[in-house]
């Protein structure tokens, strides 16, 4: 429906279809691709989610401060690591994200119970948490090329009660 409005927009405005089919499709297919995506986690299924990655793709994490290459790096390094550590992990968006030329940028919550050992070997507390980031991914052919999250790692620590 949404791509049929903008369309039908630029038909009227005189502007060539072409062009701006392939960006609302571009749109559509970023902003399905987070929607599955979050899905995905929050239905704890970390193979679901790491399907969304290109083989190839690289994930930050800023408080790790290294990316991580390609699919299966990034589903155990972080898809794995969280929902392992917090298996009620809940990971929700805050607002509507921005979708431009395969780009989605967005506000999310991240929340959960710490009952599971973190990857590092890190104890569980069985420590409540929440927190904020927001995170940029590029989408293209319906595949997260690349991950970008940025968050108060300190806080989220402190919350755990590991600072």
């Amino acid at each position: 429906m949404r791509r049929r409005s903008l369309i039908g927009i630029a038909l009227a405005l005189g502007l060539g279809t072409p062009l701006l089919a392939g960006a609302a499709l571009a749109a559509e297919d970023a902003r399905a691709v987070l929607d599955g995506y979050l899905a995905a986690w929050n239905a704890h299924d970390a193979s679901r989610a790491a399907e969304f990655f290109a083989d190839d793709v690289v994930y930050y994490d800023a408080s790790v401060g290294r990316p991580i290459q390609g699919k299966q790096g990034a589903k155990e390094g972080v898809i794995d690591n969280f929902l392992n550590a917090a298996p009620d992990a809940l990971w929700l968006l805050k607002g509507e994200p921005v979708v431009s030329d395969g780009k989605v940028a967005f506000e999310w919550e991240f929340s959960g119970t710490n009952t599971g050992a973190w990857a590092d070997g890190t104890a569980p507390t069985n420590k409540p948490f929440k927190f904020t980031g927001a995170s940029v991914m590029q989408v293209h052919d319906g595949k997260i090329t690349l991950q970008s999250d940025y968050y108060d790692a300190l806080g989220f620590y402190k919350q755990l009660g590991l600072m």
